[in-house]
């Protein structure tokens, strides 16, 4: 029986931040989603333009996904996040952890002003919140290191064939991290374990999904 190979990354802390929810998700998820058709890589991302660019592309000529899955960070968010759409620009409101802050600079020159998730967005929120998980389809994965991992997912599928299935999801702060903001503006949280139980309901829809020749459609 063929298996299908699923790489999850996550991303280091960055800005002001001592953790970063998408990490510990990640670090969680080792070892807990293996089964007979499923083999799991996982990865913890720089968060840096330079960096994040070459690992992804190196993590995926190496593994060859079928699918690929990147988590983040999306401070203040009340959900998932489960993205739709990654734009070829970096655009950072603040400098990334190695103090570089590009301004409307494309991703990939030449390459398309975006690609659509090849994951099934809309169904991946109905089971979600069918399984008392608040999320929500979002149309902007930002133009912070996070899209840049979104878009070569995308766009290596485009052009090398693979990962077939690609997304993006954005989780919102961990509860001690909301705990440490000013109390006046508290932003919302989730719980690690309803993170790791949302992560793994969209892997499972991404894998029950038939991924045979499928493409990234372009924007």
């Amino acid at each position: 029986m063929s298996r299908t190979r699923i790489l999850v990354t996550g991303f280091e802390p960055f800005a002001d931040e001592s953790i970063n929810p998408s990490e510990i998700v990640v670090r969680r998820l080792t070892g807990s989603l293996e089964r007979g058709d499923v083999e799991l890589v996982t990865a913890i991302l720089p968060v840096s333009f330079r960096r994040a660019k070459d690992f992804v592309k190196t993590l995926l000529r190496e593994h060859k996904p079928e699918i690929a899955m990147a988590l983040g960070l999306a401070p203040g968010t009340q959900c998932i996040r489960v993205e739709r759409v990654a734009l070829n620009l970096m655009d950072a409101r603040i400098p990334d952890n190695d103090g570089v802050k590009p301004e409307d600079e494309p991703i990939e020159p030449g390459a398309p002003t975006a690609y659509l998730a090849t994951i099934p967005v809309k169904k991946i929120v109905r089971k979600l919140t069918e399984k008392g998980i608040p999320a929500v389809v979002s149309n902007t994965a930002g133009t912070y290191v996070c899209n840049l991992v979104f878009y070569e997912l995308l766009h290596h599928g485009y052009t090398y064939g693979y990962p077939l299935r690609a997304g993006f999801i954005h989780l919102p702060y961990l509860p001690e991290q909301a705990a440490k903001k000013e109390p006046h503006s508290v932003p919302p949280s989730m719980s690690l374990e309803l993170m790791i139980k949302a992560v793994k309901v969209v892997i499972e829809s991404v894998v029950s999904e038939d991924t045979t020749g499928q493409k990234p459609r372009l924007e």
